[in-house]
């Protein structure tokens, strides 16, 4: 009987969170998907029908990856690493371009998108290289290392033309930083993206100024002051740097990559010319921000979401679908997914603070940033605060290979903690 209850000894509160996104989200794909018409939740050919298929599918695969051996997964880590990077260099001979992007392999009449599962794979690899015993984080060696696991799938996956999901694997850092990494690297990446953003908004010889006149600032004020090469090697890479942002951005980024910074930044000097941008290129953006706002505190109710209802945000049961909890749910209901998300990563990470193995712990912290990296853009994205970046809502997006991504990520880990549970 004791034996017996060891596969029931699971973190509860982690999984009664996951599934109420899940099912509020589906509700919300619901809404999204109808346009007035009696709702067939069984009809397959219907958004809300396939995501429901998919929420079964997603049951199944819990039950597997849950009655697995846990050491499984830090014991073929690599292999699974290995395996997930090859289903992504398989997409440019196999895979079927959508919108610009080559990122879906087409089977069977269904489309499977193998960078929603590159991300568990990478996980685990990054906790696996960091928890064995010949690895000093600490050392430059170790470190290039692990910014090698990471940049082979975010290098690969940008080929493909999918710049959402190439940014999600920037949150790497904050796991190694957590494992004992210098903060130096923390002010390092937000001085560049500080640095990228000045120098495309004001320009490089204007923002370069700026640089001079703070570190030289810096530098004679300070007591103990170092050797004069340190603050004239910190200027000449700010302005390489700023230099080769601003040149990618003017002849090398794609042009409505371009065209949506520049709406961001409000760098269009014609007011006219600017106004029709934003009504063309901006225009899910200003749809999905009209359907936020017109929700006010409690919403227009279940599937009585007019702008909703009207299609008025293309594509909206996928990368905007939190303009439809928005206007149907209002601000309580934004707030209630706000929160729930928050209390999902809050419970992640105390998890991950309780566990006895190094691996645990890193995959855990990894899965946390994951989702909170995709939690932040998107709803950043569809409220009009970063500029528009195609990523979904994790859990709440249509969309089976994101589903089933975000539940091997997420349940590989609950797997992994129920070895800490059952020592008790």
């Amino acid at each position: 009987m004791v034996e017996a209850q060891k596969y029931f000894k699971f973190d509860w509160i982690t999984i009664f969170l996951f599934f109420l996104l899940v099912g509020f989200g589906w509700l919300n794909i619901v809404s999204a998907s109808h346009s007035g018409e009696t709702i067939n939740y069984l009809d397959f050919s219907q958004p809300y029908g396939k995501q429901l298929m998919f929420i079964f599918i997603t049951i199944g695969l819990i039950i597997i990856l849950l009655a697995i051996e846990s050491k499984f997964y830090e014991r073929f880590s690599s292999v699974i690493y290995i395996l997930s990077m090859l289903s992504l260099v398989g997409l440019f001979i196999f895979g079927k371009n959508v919108n610009g992007a080559t990122s879906w392999y087409d089977i069977g009449g269904m489309t499977l998108q193998p960078s929603e599962f590159a991300k568990a794979a990478t996980a685990l690899a990054v906790a696996k290289y960091i928890s064995d015993l010949n690895t000093d984080i600490k050392s430059i060696k170790d470190q290039i290392s692990v910014l090698a696991i990471v940049a082979i799938p975010a290098i690969l996956v940008l080929l493909q033309k999918d710049a959402g999901s190439t940014l999600v694997y920037g949150c790497f850092i904050f796991i190694l930083y957590r494992e004992g990494v210098s903060a130096a690297y923390l002010l390092i990446t937000l001085s560049i993206v500080i640095l990228s953003l000045l120098s495309i908004k004001f320009g490089v010889i204007a923002t370069s100024i700026v640089m001079v006149v703070i570190v030289l600032t810096h530098h004679f004020t300070r007591k103990r002051k170092p050797l004069i090469i340190q603050p004239i090697s910190i200027i000449l890479i700010s302005v390489l740097i700023c230099y080769g942002v601003k040149h990618f951005y003017d002849e090398l980024l794609p042009a409505h990559q371009k065209d949506r910074i520049t709406i961001w930044l409000s760098l269009e000097k014609d007011p006219e010319k600017l106004e029709r941008m934003k009504k063309t290129i901006a225009y899910n953006l200003n749809e999905s921000e009209r359907a936020i706002s017109s929700g006010g505190l409690t919403g227009k109710g279940f599937l009585e979401g007019t702008r909703t209802t009207g299609k008025f945000v293309p594509e909206q049961h996928t990368d905007y679908i939190f303009s439809t909890v928005g206007e149907e749910w209002g601000f309580v209901g934004s707030a209630f997914v706000v929160i729930v998300f928050v209390l999902l990563l809050m419970r992640i990470l105390h998890l991950a603070e309780l566990q006895k193995s190094q691996f645990s712990r890193v995959y855990g912290y990894s899965v946390a940033a994951i989702i909170f990296m995709h939690f932040l853009i998107n709803i950043g994205m569809v409220m009009g605060l970063i500029p528009t970046i195609g990523i979904p809502l994790p859990l709440f997006s249509y969309g089976g290979s994101g589903l089933m991504g975000f539940t091997i990520l997420l349940f590989i880990f609950i797997k992994l903690d129920s070895d800490r549970i059952n020592q008790w």
